[in-house]
């Protein structure tokens, strides 16, 4: 390493700051997108369900029917209703945005270590916020490591935006090696081959391993995979948007059509005798039940088409977050689950307007009540 090491060019604690915003960001309306969207609340255990929507372990737990996303009503594949895939992405910007939260709180953060002291820096190695003195040990503890190390207050000036853009950290991935990744090995190629991140050793070592590429290269390929899907998505989306306003319209007009039809059949009945009551209360309840009929086919059809438009939204809002603020880990954790999902959502067609069945057809009705 040398015989002098560079100290760390972190801020010294008693170099005077800037004043921070009178005005805490928006963050409620910015950040939603981290939270359960069943309960809409903060949570560590996040899971991420092949429709690509995000929920809580509460909400899984308690959903009715089991099996299915309470959102869009795909079905879950795990037998016991609970998805395999963590949304690393969102529970780890839920501890930034908690950090974030400490930052800009009136008291200001304490020291992690002296408990005693405000903390005038955060160190985004440690994940630890530091007193003058407590920074001071850290200094010389870390002589010969490169701890990027901020003041309190020039973090408190930030908006969430840009503190999470600077805590985005580029080299974290470690050896798949499990001996290694105990070790904290970090890695900077990816064998292409097994398809999975190596550190140098491990590389140089084992022979087995090639053809190689950086791991920057292969993340960076990644994210824009996804955004190619998701680029293709939104061209697709717009079929199912015109299927389901065409739904819609059928809705409207079955809805118009029934409404109709009961007040001619109510206007002609008043016109006949209590002798062919009886046929009054049959002709409306023939009526109610082609309606009803009609209604729920075509219910069915929008459901499903609902559920398609809510999963490629979610879709398109995961992969834009994933570009925004996943780390390497989080993408190669990620990426290939997402990938799939997003396979599944390119295969789907938007059903055939002529392909269903004219249930809300009142030409029987019409002739009982012209024989009427």
């Amino acid at each position: 390493d040398g015989a002098t090491a560079p100290m760390e060019t972190g801020p010294q604690p008693g170099t005077p700051s800037c004043s921070p915003s009178s005005h805490l960001p928006a963050m409620e309306d910015d950040f939603q997108f981290v939270l359960c969207e069943g309960c809409r609340q903060e949570s560590p255990n996040l899971k991420l369900l092949t429709c690509l929507h995000t929920l809580c372990l509460d909400c899984l737990s308690e959903n009715k029917p089991i099996r299915q996303c309470p959102v869009c009503r795909t079905a879950i594949p795990q037998a016991s209703g609970i998805p395999d895939m963590d949304n690393l992405l969102f529970t780890n910007l839920q501890a930034k945005l908690s950090i974030y939260k400490k930052i800009r709180d009136s008291d200001g953060p304490s020291c992690s270590r002296c408990r005693g002291e405000l903390a005038t820096v955060w160190c985004s190695e440690c994940e630890e916020f530091l007193c003058a003195k407590c920074f001071e040990d850290h200094q010389w503890f870390f002589k010969k490591r490169s701890h990027e190390a901020r003041r309190v207050e020039e973090l408190r000036a930030e908006s969430a935006h840009q503190f999470l853009e600077d805590t985005r950290k580029s080299c974290n991935l470690f050896c798949s090696r499990p001996s290694h990744t105990d070790q904290g090995h970090i890695s900077s190629i990816y064998c292409k081959r097994c398809e999975k991140a190596l550190c140098c050793s491990c590389a140089l070592l084992d022979s087995q391993h090639a053809p190689f590429c950086d791991i920057r290269s292969e993340t960076q390929r990644r994210q824009e995979e996804l955004g190619t899907m998701s680029q293709e998505l939104k061209q697709k989306r717009s079929g199912f948007e015109a299927t389901y306003a065409v739904l819609q319209d059928e809705a409207a007009r079955l809805e118009e059509a029934q409404q109709e039809m009961r007040e001619l059949i109510r206007q002609r009945v008043e016109q006949l005798v209590q002798l062919i009551r009886q046929e009054e209360e049959e002709l409306l309840g023939l009526v109610e039940a082609r309606q009803e009929q009609g209604r729920r086919e075509l219910a069915r059809e929008m459901q499903h088409v609902e559920g398609v438009l809510r999963r490629m939204e979610a879709g398109e809002r995961l992969v834009e977050k994933m570009s925004l603020y996943a780390t390497e880990q989080e993408v190669m954790d990620m990426q290939p689950f997402i990938k799939g999902s997003l396979e599944e959502l390119q295969r789907l067609q938007p059903p055939a307007a002529g392909d269903r069945a004219q249930s809300g057809d009142l030409a029987k009705c019409r002739a009982r009540l012209q024989a009427l």
